[in-house]
């Protein structure tokens, strides 16, 4: 897997995926930026979700669960001193489906933390984790 960062000027940076994707991130008016990318930590925050969200449908999927939405939202906190890690993440799942069974949500959901994601992995070294899922008839 590659990455590129080129940086553009002030605080803003694209960043080029390996797969040809690209993405602008920037920083804060007060850290010197524009305020016209994401900031690089909720990069890292949205990897999370996004990996993790990946996992859970691909396994409901092949369960034969019929999921029609998967929405994941993430609530962080991060060190006072430098380097600012998180030190907590909250994972909220609000999933629909046609009579999805709880039982194989938590599963895929616990898969997700515990085999599959690789960044609920590297998160997992610095804060602690937790899960909160909700399910939706569709």
């Amino acid at each position: 897997m590659k990455a590129k960062i080129k940086w553009l000027d002030g605080r803003a940076f694209v960043g080029e995926s390996g797969s040809g994707h690209a993405v602008v991130m920037d920083g804060a008016p007060e850290s010197g930026g524009r305020n016209i990318g994401v900031r690089p930590m909720e990069m890292l925050l949205l990897g999370l979700g996004g990996c993790t969200a990946f996992d859970v449908v691909m396994i409901l999927e092949k369960g034969r669960e019929k999921i029609t939405s998967c929405e994941v939202e993430l609530e962080a906190g991060r060190a006072d001193t430098e380097p600012k890690v998180f030190t907590h993440v909250k994972l909220i799942y609000k999933l629909k489906g046609k009579n999805l069974k709880p039982a194989s949500v938590e599963r895929a959901i616990k898969l997700s933390e515990e085999k599959y994601c690789s960044a609920t992995a590297m998160f997992a070294k610095t804060a602690r984790i937790e899960h909160e899922w909700s399910v939706e008839e569709a």
